[in-house]
């Protein structure tokens, strides 16, 4: 997903890598170096697994976004948006389109109960966006995750993108946080004034206040810049 023009999202230059099925071998994801385990928040977690099954722990890569929230917003006056979305590739099967209908389903039977709303949105170049709006950051990660897992669990990991959180500063000027599947790593994208300008130097400082709290991409090549995200 190098970019987008007039709404269209082009195709990311990620390497198309498979996901390991994460209920292979029962193995859990690997923790952040110096973390706790992730506890699960109540609320929409309690909603989704009371109609679905999990069958694995959530990925603390994934969850560590609700402690640099905290962070962003304590310390830096940086706020969520009360959005988030996870990005993926479609396939034209039934049992593909079966799974995420079922997903979407489960998720908005939940957000009749934690306030979560979902939407869905097709890109021309034919990616999909589930997107979760909720003001509980924590809420807006289960969310995505519950997604993200099902679809691994079911043998489509290789399909999933990227997920995406939206923030904004003091002056409301959009700040995304992107988290890359294939690597289980974070970075920060900052647009700034312009066509398909970006502030390098403010993302830069911002993986400097976060490297405590989110698994950065070190390789800035890796950082994937998203235009007009629908968030």
């Amino acid at each position: 997903m190098g970019g987008v023009l007039s709404g269209e999202i082009r195709p990311i230059a990620w390497k198309a890598r498979a996901a390991p099925r994460q209920d292979e071998g029962h193995a859990r994801p690997a923790t952040i170096p110096g973390s706790a385990p992730y506890a699960w928040p109540m609320g929409l977690f309690d909603a989704i697994t009371g109609r679905r099954k999990v069958k694995s722990p959530a990925p603390d890569r994934l969850f560590a976004i609700t402690t640099a929230q905290i962070t962003l917003e304590s310390e830096h006056g940086i706020t969520s948006r009360g959005a988030a979305a996870i990005v993926f590739q479609p396939l034209a099967t039934g049992g593909f389109e079966q799974i995420a209908a079922d997903m979407e389903a489960v998720l908005r039977g939940a957000g009749e109960e934690t306030g979560s709303t979902i939407e869905t949105h097709a890109d021309s170049m034919g990616y999909s966006w589930m997107i979760v709006r909720d003001d509980d950051v924590e809420d807006l990660a289960v969310g995505i995750n519950a997604v993200s897992e099902q679809l691994t669990l079911e043998g489509y990991g290789d399909r999933l993108l990227c997920a995406v959180f939206s923030f904004q500063d003091a002056q409301g000027a959009p700040i995304s946080f992107i988290y890359n599947y294939k690597r289980g790593t974070w970075y920060p994208f900052v647009p700034a004034p312009g066509e398909q300008q970006r502030s390098t130097e403010r993302e830069l400082r911002l993986k400097a206040v976060l490297a405590a709290d989110l698994p950065i991409e070190p390789e800035l090549d890796r950082w994937f810049p998203l235009w007009d995200i629908p968030i």
